[in-house]
C-alpha cells in the first residue's frame, strides 16, 4: 500500500482500501473573538464528512483548554495520554494510513493533527492536498453517517525534542544559532492590527513567513521545490533543525512545519505557546515592523 508522510491528494486518497486509511476529520472555525464558532467543525461533520471519517475537534481533541494556561497559549498542547485516548477511541492502528483534513488546506487543525501525530511517533500521516474543498470539487464520496469503529490499545509519547521552550528561543534567537520562522499574516507580524492578543507585534529576530504563502490560489500546496526555494530564502545556511516556527497559538505554524518536510526540509520544531504565549510575560521583548 502507498505511505504519504506529508500530503497526498484527493484522487489518491479516495483509492485508498477502506479497511487500510482512516480519515480524521478536522474542520473548524479558527476567526476572531466574536466571531469565532467553535461549534462549526461538529455541525458540519454532522452534515457531511469524507465517507468513514472520524472527527477531531481542534478545542476537545487536539488541544488542553480545560487546564489553565499558564503562559502555554491559546490552543495548549494536549498531553500524550489525552491523544493516546483519542487514538484509541478512533481505532488507529501502525499499519493505518491515517489522512487528515479540513476546509483551509491543511492551514487549521489538520496540520496541527498531522504534527502532534509526528510528535507521537505516528509515521503514516499525510493531509489532504487542498482539504474538503478539494475532495468536494473532485466528486468523491461523503456522508453524515458516524462510523462505528473498534476500539483498540493505544499509548503513545511524545517527543520532547519537537519542541522549544521560550527561554531555549530567545537564547538561541539572540546569539543566531535558531531562526525563528512566524506564520502569522504580515500585518499581524508588523504590529499593525493584533485581533487576538493582547499586545501586537512578534518576537524581536523573528522573520515572517505567512502560512498562505505555502498555498497556491486553489488552496492546494505549491510545488515541492518552490517550497523548498522559498524556505530556503528565509533560513540563509542554516540547517532545518534549526528552525523554529511559531504563529499566534500555535496551530498555523504547523502548517509552515509540513511544508518544509514536504519540500524536503526536515527537523524543523514548535514553540508551541507562540504569541500568545509569548506575550503572557510582560517582560520579554516585543518586536514591530518588518524586523
Amino acid at each position: 500500500m502507498l505511505i504519504s508522510r506529508t500530503l497526498i491528494d484527493a484522487t489518491t486518497a479516495s483509492r485508498l482500501p477502506a479497511h487500510d486509511v482512516l480519515f480524521v476529520d478536522t474542520r473548524f472555525d479558527l476567526t476572531q473573538p466574536g466571531g469565532r464558532d467553535p461549534g462549526k467543525g461538529d455541525q458540519d461533520y454532522a452534515l457531511s464528512h469524507i465517507r468513514g471519517a472520524v472527527r477531531a475537534d481542534l478545542d476537545r481533541d487536539l488541544a488542553d483548554m480545560a487546564t489553565p494556561s499558564n503562559g502555554r497559549g491559546r490552543h495548549p498542547l494536549p498531553d500524550a495520554a489525552s491523544f493516546s485516548a483519542w487514538l484509541a477511541r478512533a481505532g488507529w492502528r501502525p499499519d493505518l494510513q491515517v489522512v487528515a483534513y479540513d476546509a483551509a488546506g491543511g492551514s487549521l487543525a489538520a496540520a496541527r493533527f498531522w504534527w502532534l501525530a509526528r510528535l507521537a511517533g505516528l509515521d503514516n500521516v499525510a493531509v489532504l492536498d487542498g482539504g474538503w474543498p478539494a475532495w468536494i470539487a473532485a466528486g468523491l464520496p461523503v456522508d453524515n453517517a458516524v462510523p462505528v469503529r473498534e476500539a483498540t490499545a493505544v499509548h503513545v509519547a511524545f517527543d520532547a525534542a519537537g519542541t522549544v521552550s521560550a527561554d531555549e528561543l530567545a537564547e538561541g534567537v539572540a546569539a543566531g544559532r535558531l531562526v525563528l520562522l512566524d506564520a502569522r499574516a504580515a500585518p499581524r507580524f508588523r504590529g499593525e492590527v493584533e485581533p487576538l492578543d493582547p499586545v501586537a507585534g512578534h518576537v524581536p529576530g523573528a522573520r515572517n513567513r505567512p502560512f498562505s504563502d505555502n498555498l497556491e490560489a486553489d488552496g492546494t500546496f505549491r510545488p515541492a521545490e518552490a517550497l523548498k526555494q522559498a524556505f530556503r530564502s528565509l533560513i540563509g545556511p542554516h540547517d532545518p533543525a534549526d528552525v523554529v516556527h511559531m504563529c499566534g497559538s500555535g496551530v498555523t505554524a504547523c502548517h509552515n512545519l509540513l511544508a518544509m518536510e514536504y519540500a524536503g526540509l526536515c527537523g524543523s520544531r514548535l514553540y508551541a505557546p507562540s504569541w500568545s504565549g509569548w506575550v503572557s510575560d510582560a517582560s520579554r521583548g516585543v518586536a514591530t515592523g518588518d524586523t
